[in-house]
């Protein structure tokens, strides 16, 4: 087709070619851009646990009151939960990946003289957490009975500046020992924490996600030989089938409110409702991105319908006069199409520009990565199609006109 007579019509309607091109330009960038943002939204909502999620309940009590036999108690309850029927295994954990609340977290360092921390970890403590937790062992073993240590005695021992009693060893995730040995074997390496302490890897599991600080490294995880009550802020944790859950959660909360009618129940629920309400903003993210992009295609397409069809309703003589010198229907269809896809191409293009500039100020500030370029072509791709697509109905009326009544119309 002859792109010089559409150059010259749009020549004439400046300023209203400017406008589509500019509302084509915005909503490729920000559409861009809102597409990567829910893809990164899925992709963090996606990660994985590491943990057997179906089969998980956590119960976390409080106390009316003080205990000092907090230990004492705690090993009661244990023995109480692993008699209820459905239970497989129990633990005191003292956190659960992808949950809310504080996490326990520990600088590591590779040497002891190092000044500052290789990266930052987050720190799993609880005797069998592992086999509770339902965490796939890769390489080593898993810490032995005689290995534990209270935390209340860590706590007071570090205090008095004794280190004698300090566990020796540590477990890591896979990930955790590619960064911090690339290319090499992680047992028996050993990692300083806190002052100086040294503790010797003696197994490697496969997954095993952060409570929450993502940004520093979902699978960054340690696991330490610390035996955890829950008046250390520390949870119950039940392993069971997954059809057996809600039965084993409701009578796990009874026996323990039997054991000790001063304690309060501040959280009970399956390991999948954790998951859930931790990445809620994320989803509630991903919902609002996508309303803002169906929002803009549909403003950007009523744009292109109303500019299209006031250019037929100024441009009807024109219309006759070709019609009456030969131009067929589908002439003027393409016509119109042709204009369209003109007027997207700059609009798209000017906006892939705008879109890498959205993406620069993200990464300088949010510390997003950077937009891959497969998200350019589809974007523009969409944009063309909703382009053509609006165009094609005052199109069609621009085709049907009549050459007699286009020309009687001037």
């Amino acid at each position: 087709m002859e792109l010089r007579p559409i150059f010259s019509t749009l020549r004439r309607h400046k300023t209203t070619a400017w406008l589509l091109v500019l509302e084509i330009a915005l909503t490729c960038a920000i559409v861009c851009n809102a597409v990567f943002l829910i893809g990164q939204r899925l992709q963090r909502m996606d990660l994985p646990s590491g943990v057997a999620e179906h089969e998980l309940v956590q119960i976390q009590l409080g106390r009316i009151g003080k205990s000092t036999e907090a230990m004492a108690q705690s090993q009661t309850d244990l023995a109480a939960l692993r008699l209820i029927p459905g239970v497989k295994q129990v633990a005191v954990i003292n956190q659960l990946p992808f949950s809310d609340g504080g996490a326990s977290n520990s600088g590591i360092r590779l040497s002891p003289q190092q000044q500052q921390d290789t990266l930052e970890a987050t720190t799993y403590y609880g005797e069998g957490a592992l086999s509770t937790l339902g965490v796939r062992l890769l390489e080593g073993r898993d810490f032995q009975h005689g290995e534990y240590a209270d935390f209340g005695t860590i706590i007071a021992d570090l205090h008095n500046g004794d280190l004698k009693n300090l566990p020796s060893t540590i477990i890591v995730t896979q990930a955790l020992a590619q960064r911090l040995w690339p290319g090499q074997e992680a047992l028996g390496q050993t990692i300083y924490v806190g002052k100086g302490l040294p503790f010797r890897v003696i197994g490697v599991v496969a997954d095993l996600g952060r409570p929450n600080d993502l940004n520093q490294g979902p699978e960054y995880s340690t696991v330490w030989p610390i035996r955890m009550t829950v008046a250390d802020g520390s949870s119950y944790v039940i392993r069971t089938a997954p059809q057996d859950r809600a039965t084993v959660l409701q009578s796990a909360v009874a026996k323990l409110k039997q054991l000790d009618p001063n304690r309060v129940v501040l959280v009970k629920r399956t390991y999948d409702d954790a998951r859930h309400e931790f990445f809620a903003n994320d989803r509630a993210m991903a919902g609002i991105l996508v309303g803002v992009i169906a929002a803009l295609l549909t403003v950007t397409a009523l744009g292109i319908v109303g500019l299209a069809s006031f250019w037929v309703g100024q441009r009807r003589r024109t219309i006759g006069v070709r019609r009456a010198l030969g131009a067929t229907r589908g002439d003027i269809l393409r016509y119109f199409q042709a204009e369209n896809f003109l007027l997207a191409s700059f609009g798209i293009a000017f906006g892939m520009v705008l879109a890498y500039g959205i993406n620069l100020f993200l990464m300088v500030h949010y510390e997003l990565p950077r937009l891959p370029g497969i998200y350019f072509p589809v974007g523009a791709a969409v944009l063309w199609v909703i382009g053509q697509l609006a165009v094609l109905g005052p199109a069609m009326r621009a085709a049907n006109v009549p050459p007699v009544v286009a020309t009687r119309s001037a």
